[in-house]
C-alpha cells in the first residue's frame, strides 16, 4: 500500500527496491523475524538503504494501514552515484564546485542550503545515508525547488566523498571554527569543495583530519556562530566572488 511520501507492508519495500524506487528512510518494528524480514533487511543492506529500528507506536503514527512492522519514506529525488556523477561533471567543468553536508539535521537548514546551492552554481550535493536530515516535504519546500535541479549523492561517509574527490584533483575546505585562517584565504578559483557541519558539533574530527584547507567566518559580536545555512551561503558567495571576472 502506498501514497505519495510513504510505503508500508513487507512485500511492497521489498518491491519498491527491487524496482529501484528512491528509499529515503525505513523504519522497522524492534524484534521482527521470518524469512521476509530477513529477505527486506538483506536488500536494505545491500542497497545501503538507511534503517531505523522503532517501537510498533512509531509505525502506528507513520502509516494508516497494516504496515506489518514495515513502513518506508519516498525520495522525491533519485539520488546519484559518487563514481559516476563526479567524473562526469569533470569532464564538463574543469573548475567545479561541489557542497558536502556532514550530518546536517533540520530539514529547512538542509532545504534552504539545497537553494543557496542551486543559485551559487553548485555543480552536486553530497550528503550521507545516516545521520542526516531526510529530504522530505518540508525540505523540498524550503528548497523552492532546487532538490529537483541540482544533484544529490548519497555515500556512505562524507570521508568516502573527501577522499574520492582528493583523488580527482578537487581541493576540500572545511567550514569550521578550530582554525586561525580565515574564509578570505581560501583559493576557490580551483575545482573545489566545501564542507559544512552538523548544528550543533560542526564538521566532524574524522572529517577534518582529511581536509586540505580549514576556513572560519570572522564573527564581530558576542554569538560564536551563525546559523548553518547563513554560513553556508556566505561561503558559497565568496566562491561566486572569487570566480566573478569582475573580482580582482
Amino acid at each position: 500500500m502506498e501514497n505519495s511520501t510513504t510505503i508500508f507492508g513487507i512485500r511492497a519495500v521489498i518491491e519498491a527496491i527491487q524496482s529501484e524506487k528512491s528509499l529515503d528512510k525505513v523504519y522497522l518494528q524492534k524484534g521482527l523475524s521470518g524469512s521476509l524480514i530477513s529477505e527486506l533487511q538483506s536488500l536494505l543492506k545491500q542497497h545501503h538503504i538507511n534503517v531505523s529500528f522503532v517501537p510498533q507506536e512509531k509505525l502506528s503514527k507513520l502509516s494508516k494501514g497494516n504496515h506489518q512492522g514495515v513502513v518506508a519514506k519516498i525520495s522525491p529525488i533519485k539520488f546519484e552515484i559518487l563514481e559516476e556523477k563526479i567524473p562526469e561533471i569533470l569532464k564538463q567543468n574543469s573548475t567545479p564546485l561541489f557542497l558536502l553536508l556532514d550530518q546536517i539535521n533540520d530539514v529547512r537548514n538542509f532545504g534552504a542550503i539545497i537553494r543557496t546551492a542551486e543559485c551559487t552554481g553548485v555543480n552536486a550535493i553530497i550528503i550521507p545515508e545516516k545521520g542526516g536530515a531526510p529530504l522530505n516535504a518540508d525540505t523540498v519546500k524550503t528548497s523552492a525547488g532546487g532538490v529537483f535541479k541540482i544533484p544529490i549523492i548519497k555515500v556512505n561517509h562524507i570521508k568516502d566523498a573527501v577522499y574520492f574527490l582528493q583523488a580527482s584533483g578537487v581541493q576540500i575546505v572545511a567550514a569550521t571554527e578550530k582554525t586561525n585562517q580565515t574564509i578570505y584565504e581560501a583559493d576557490f578559483k580551483k575545482a573545489s569543495a566545501i564542507v559544512m557541519g552538523n548544528e550543533a558539533k560542526g564538521v566532524s574530527n574524522s572529517v577534518l583530519k582529511s581536509v586540505d584547507f580549514k576556513a572560519k567566518l570572522p564573527m564581530l559580536g558576542e554569538i560564536e556562530s551563525l546559523n548553518v545555512s547563513v554560513a553556508c551561503g556566505v561561503f558559497l558567495y565568496e566562491v561566486v566572488r572569487q570566480r566573478s571576472p569582475l573580482t580582482p
